[in-house]
């Protein structure tokens, strides 16, 4: 498709809502235009102004933009293949890895709809969230098809795809994984019902690319689920409006996102903030997405000097763990030019401790503080790059309204009285 994509502003009238943060946004655009179209429309736009520059790492093997859309488009012809339409649910359950990628995106070319669960879900609970999105095909690891085994006793899904995380490495990172991890994982049956990811692709060369759609930006593109904070995890239907405004806002309240940086992808796809702000916002961006399948802080750490990522984001216990590992010692952190956190809370006393640890090691940032909900696909508001209040959450994002309200109407109460927050804005959930 063309690289020039019609955009639109957010055209819900909030004339009538007070938005006093407004005065605070200095050279912030508190309106933006929005693009109707899918989130693979919008990659592949990258792709064609950022050609050579790598989309995604993994493992120290890149994959240029170039080469990713071809790749997600020969998925999403594989996907066509073993029957998947579009409108139909496909569940992915995997870590932050390659395949996981390419199969969102070519779900979105397609016009299916990708529902992201944790792979280290109980059973019970992997098969409630099929269940509920009414997955027709799910994609996983060989490491978790024990798991998918007992799942199928409880209900019914036409195809179990398995990949390996041996298929994206380079062919020396292949051996070395299959002389260590890959002897722990156990053995898949020979007569298991399942099809694996090689033959799962070799179906793309019988489907031509009659099967791509045009999609629109108002158009259902993901299920993510719930935390449960409130009873049980609810399947969370959101548009490519949604995560396309959120890559646009974040790009334009970050202040800080340029093509051909890093990110430090660690933050898991089967979360918001981590399918939202370290995946599609950078390949919006033209940024490299640093795919890190598990994280713990001693990994993390390692990463931090192996990688010298430009843009790390990341929960407050984690950084709390950082700032005590002695493998940061003399770690220079100079290249960095934006530190998120999100996830949790990030106490008054662990951002002054984070500060101070990331200006030890040459950073001239601080750390910026989020807030959102998955219902909004992740933050709806962040902490400015040049102002930081003691215990604030930040400021709304562009075309985003807040409100406090009374618990159980939409009335809003005076200001420094106790509410229920009320937004709306172009990132809010379709149901």
């Amino acid at each position: 498709m063309s690289t020039d994509i019609k955009s639109y502003p957010f055209c819900e009238d909030m004339s009538n809502v007070k938005a006093p943060w407004l005065a605070f946004y200095g050279a912030v655009d508190p309106k933006l235009s929005y693009p109707d179209a899918s989130m693979y429309d919008l990659v592949e736009r990258t792709a064609g102004l950022y050609p050579e520059v790598n989309a995604i790492t993994f493992m120290g093997k890149g994959t240029k933009y170039k080469d990713i859309v071809r790749k997600i488009r020969e998925t999403a012809r594989a996907f066509a293949a073993i029957g998947i339409q579009k409108g139909d649910k496909v569940t992915l359950c995997m870590p932050n890895c390659p395949q996981i990628v390419l199969c969102f995106y070519a779900l979105n070319r397609i016009g299916a709809i990708a529902s992201l669960i944790h792979p280290l879900s109980s059973v019970g609970e992997i098969a409630f969230y099929i269940k509920d999105s009414g997955s027709k095909a799910v994609v996983s690891l060989d490491a978790f098809y024990g798991k998918f085994e007992e799942v199928r006793k409880e209900v019914s899904f036409e195809t179990l795809v398995l990949t390996s995380v041996k298929d994206a490495l380079s062919p020396v990172m292949k051996l070395g994984f299959a002389l260590t991890q890959g002897r722990k994982i156990p053995k898949v049956p020979k007569n298991a019902d399942v099809l694996y990811w090689r033959a799962f692709l070799a179906g793309a060369k019988k489907q031509d690319e009659s099967c791509f759609v045009e999609r629109r930006g108002a158009d259902a593109a993901v299920i993510l689920f719930s935390g449960g904070t409130t009873g049980t995890t609810k399947g969370i239907l959101l548009s490519n409006l949604n995560f396309n405004a959120l890559a646009l806002q974040t790009c334009a309240m970050g202040n800080c996102v340029q093509p051909g940086a890093r990110m430090l992808a660690a933050m898991p796809m089967f979360h918001g903030f981590g399918l939202g702000v370290c995946i599609h916002t950078m390949l919006v961006a033209g940024v490299t997405a640093i795919l890190v399948p598990r994280v713990s802080v001693e990994s993390y750490a390692k990463l931090l000097k192996k990688e010298k990522p430009n843009y790390i984001a990341g929960v407050p216990t984690l950084y709390e763990g950082i700032t005590r590992n002695p493998y940061m010692d003399g770690v220079d952190m100079s290249q960095l030019l934006g530190v998120f956190s999100g996830g949790d809370t990030l106490s008054i006393e662990l951002k002054k401790k984070f500060d101070a640890f990331l200006a030890e090691h040459g950073a001239t940032v601080q750390v910026r503080e989020g807030y959102g909900t998955t219902e909004c696909v992740t933050a709806s508001c962040l902490t400015p790059y040049d102002m930081y209040r003691e215990g604030s959450i930040g400021l709304p994002f562009p075309d985003t309204y807040y409100k406090i309200v009374k618990p159980g109407t939409t009335d809003e109460v005076p200001y420094g009285e106790d509410g229920e927050i009320c937004l709306c804005g172009p990132s809010v959930m379709m149901e």
